[in-house]
């Protein structure tokens, strides 16, 4: 019986949404298990196994580790997202991003060296696995 209701807590705390609003500074790691609203400025570490949305005013500037994120606003640092990197028109990055997919809008900025998981396929030339198999027989 207690399994049951650990569990369900925990399914229930990863549907919280945090809000960081306006005005407000934020220096440190913050780790959650909801998701998260970012319309004031964090510098340091963010992680969550949620979303994250940096609204238009919002900042980040160290890390940001999550499952999907929507970003309007600036981000200075390091990008883990194992799901979704979506880039709103007025968003700003800089640094290193590790992504699944990514979603960018025109007239977003994006000054970033980018990683994306489980997406590289090889491509087969037939051409050349042709002339390999001539030559080996």
């Amino acid at each position: 019986m207690f399994k049951q209701d650990k569990a369900k807590s925990i399914t229930e705390n990863s549907k919280e949404q945090n809000k960081i609003s306006p005005g407000t500074k934020i220096k440190g790691n913050i780790e959650a298990k909801g998701g998260f609203r970012i319309d004031g400025c964090v510098e340091g570490t963010v992680k969550t196994p949620g979303k994250v949305v940096i609204g238009k005013d919002g900042c980040v500037n160290g890390e940001l580790e999550c499952e999907n994120a929507d970003i309007e606003g600036k981000f200075s640092g390091n990008l883990k997202i194992q799901g979704t990197l979506s880039l709103r028109s007025t968003a700003v990055i800089e640094g290193e991003a590790i992504v699944s997919k990514l979603a960018v809008e025109p007239g977003a900025t994006f000054n970033a060296t980018c990683t994306m998981r489980d997406g590289v396929k090889a491509i087969r030339n037939e051409r050349g696995e042709k002339q390999r198999q001539e030559k080996s027989a």
